[in-house]
This record gives C-alpha cells, sequence and structure tokens, in this order.
C-alpha cells in the first residue's frame, strides 16, 4: 500500500472510532450538534493499525472507549514519524483543516525523535526537539483548540533485576520544560507507562506488547518479539491510563471520560483492512 492511500486509509479509519463516542456538544445554528475533537499527533505507538498488523494496536484506537458523550478521537498519528517529520511532510497541516474552537490537540512524539543519525526526523532534545513541539502548540492556540503534550509511552525494557528501563534520554525532560515554559497541560505518559511495566514485570509486560510465538498470527509466522508497539491489552491500558491523566489534569471533565475504572474487552479493538 502506498504511503498516500494509507494515509488516505487512516483518516477515514478515524470517522468510525470518533464517532464511537457519543454524539456532542457544540452547536451550530440549523446543524445538528458538533462533538468537541481529541486530534491525535504522533507516531506509530498511538497510530491506527489496520488487519495486516494485528494484533499490533495503537492506544489511540483504544482512547474512544474512555470518552463520553460529546468527545471523539481523530486518530492522525502515523508510523514511523517524528516532531519534525510530521511537519515536513504536511501532517500537521492536514490535522489543522479540522481543528476547531473547543478541540484538543494530543501531542505525543519522542520514539523517532531519538534516531538521530536520520536527517528527517532526528531532533535534539533540547533545541529543534523543543521548536517542533511549540508549533504543535502555536498552532493549535491559533484555532482556539487546547494543546496537550504527553511524553512518548516507555519501551518493554528491563534490567536483570527487573527494574524496568527509561529508554528515552532526556526527550521527556525536554517535553516537560517545554510545556512548564508555555503553560501547557502535560499528561507524562513516560512516567506513567515506566511506573506500569515496573508493576507488571517482564513476564506479564509480554502481553502488553506485541510478543507472537511463531504461528500464532498469520502476520507473524515466524514470531515477532517487538517491545516499541502494543497488542490491544496493552493500548486498552495506555489508552485508561491518558484518559485518567487528562482528567486529573484537568483537560477533560468527569463527565466527559468513562469507564476508567469498568473492564474493556480487548475485543472491542478493530482493525480495518489496508
Amino acid at each position: 500500500m502506498s504511503l498516500t492511500r494509507r494515509r488516505t486509509a487512516a483518516a477515514l479509519a478515524a470517522l468510525p472510532l470518533a464517532l464511537a463516542a457519543t454524539p456532542a456538544t457544540a452547536k451550530s445554528a440549523g446543524r445538528r450538534p458538533r462533538p468537541r475533537t481529541l486530534h491525535i499527533a504522533g507516531d506509530s505507538t498511538a497510530a491506527q493499525k489496520y488487519a495486516d498488523a494485528a494484533p499490533e494496536t495503537g492506544w489511540g484506537m483504544a482512547l474512544p472507549f474512555f470518552l463520553g458523550p460529546g468527545l471523539r478521537v481523530a486518530n492522525h498519528a502515523m508510523n514511523g514519524r517524528s516532531s519534525k517529520s510530521f511537519i515536513d511532510e504536511g501532517l500537521l497541516a492536514a490535522l489543522l483543516v479540522d481543528v476547531r474552537a473547543g478541540d484538543f490537540l494530543l501531542i505525543q512524539f519522542g520514539h523517532n525523535d531519538e534516531k538521530t543519525t536520520d536527517p528527517l526526523r532526528g531532533t535534539d532534545p533540547w533545541t529543534t526537539y523543543q521548536d517542533h513541539l511549540r508549533t504543535y502548540v502555536t498552532q493549535a492556540r491559533a484555532r482556539h483548540a487546547r494543546p496537550v503534550l504527553l511524553t512518548p509511552i516507555e519501551r518493554r525494557r528491563f534490567a536483570e533485576d527487573g527494574t524496568a528501563k527509561p529508554s528515552h534520554g532526556e526527550y521527556p525532560a525536554a517535553m516537560r520544560a517545554l510545556a512548564a515554559e508555555e503553560r501547557v497541560p502535560l499528561i507524562d505518559a513516560q512516567a506513567l507507562t515506566l511506573a506500569r511495566w515496573q508493576q507488571l514485570g517482564p513476564d506479564a509486560t509480554q502481553d502488553y506488547f506485541n510478543w507472537q510465538a511463531p504461528g500464532e498470527s498469520p502476520n507473524y509466522p515466524d514470531g515477532v518479539q517487538d517491545n516499541t508497539h502494543l497488542q490491544p491489552r496493552g493500548a486498552v491500558d495506555v489508552a485508561r491510563t491518558t484518559a485518567r491523566a487528562l482528567l486529573d489534569a484537568r483537560v477533560l471533565a468527569p463527565g466527559e471520560v468513562r469507564r476508567l475504572d469498568a473492564p474493556v474487552p480487548t475485543e472491542w479493538i478493530t482493525w480495518p483492512q489496508p
């Protein structure tokens, strides 16, 4: 599938997930109420996945399950993108076309910014990474939408003694500093997921990341041990954590979240055809 076709499919696939969170609050004269939208700008850890990648799952696919009436999700996150390449490829500009007053822009990058030898994606945490993130913040505010910075979710990395290890270098600290400087709400997903992986331990986290034994999934006939990307259980867990953090940060109100302590079956996750 071409990159252009996959981008188009990603935009279309966001619609049914978005509409799963019930109708609307903002009203236009003579029109049906328009739901406020949480637009996600990010990388493969959040992105919509397709049938040819299942059971790999982006946490953005599960976020609608935790949102109440009047909110929807538009998942613009794309595999392999950094804060830089998302802008350079025109993905931010395309996202902003649909941003309206009262919407939210969730901004989570870091995994691919760390590829500093790649001139198309790599950034420096304290200079270009912050510069690019500031662009997202400025553009959201220009449209009277609320930017929210999310540090990158943590990879599955453990020391020999079973201690969960951070893997993102100074990028989370740089984002925290920018959030304070710009007075932007911060969801510290790196710290939250690191603590969660520590709680679960090395063995249990295999069920949260895309670990497949040979023959277990037709998409991975030889098996896979992916310590970066999630499968349904992990995506649901990270989405729940994100929704709870949005509530705790007063980005969302109590009536705008749901199921924070209720079971969400992994069978609710679906993967459209590419």
